[in-house]
């Protein structure tokens, strides 16, 4: 857990590897758990004073490709701007519209690990698949009975 607000007006910065075995609603989504991302989380302030959270995020992760259901590698290069907002800092339209921003509603202290997996889910693709694969084999393909064969056979009785 973090105090954010002060992390960033202090300009704290916080390195480290984090397991993905860790992190139980990624792993639902993913091939395999073994392995990890490594994160750098930076505090700053914004030209008003706001508070704002960098959060750099590098790592590989194993998706189960929607096509082949064999393991897809998914390279992770993010890099994130967020700016705290309490109920009563509420950031303006203009700032909401600010593409190099996202706006991150906090009030009290922050779970660095719940931050970084919520940005692992938020970059993961919408079909996760290989550039080019094979089919799954099935049943029909692989040269055995199709386990229903032998009602179509009884249907013409």
């Amino acid at each position: 857990m973090l105090d954010a607000y002060r992390f960033a007006r202090e300009a704290g910065c916080r390195e480290g590897r984090l397991a993905l075995a860790e992190l139980p609603r990624l792993a639902d989504v993913l091939a395999q758990t073994e392995g990890w991302v490594d994160y750098r989380l930076s505090g700053l302030t914004g030209e008003r004073g706001q508070a704002r959270l960098r959060l750099q995020v590098t790592g590989r992760l194993l998706l189960v490709c929607q096509r082949c259901l064999d393991a897809v590698a998914h390279d992770l290069a993010i890099d994130r701007l967020l700016e705290l907002a309490s109920e009563d800092s509420a950031p303006t339209q203009e700032e909401m519209e600010d593409d190099g921003v996202d706006v991150l509603p906090l009030d009290g202290m922050l779970a660095v690990d719940a931050l970084i997996e919520d940005e692992l889910l938020l970059s993961l693709p919408i079909v996760p698949r290989h550039a080019e694969c094979a089919l799954p084999v099935t049943a029909a393909d692989s040269g055995k009975a199709h386990p229903f064969a032998a009602l179509a056979a009884l249907e013409h009785h």
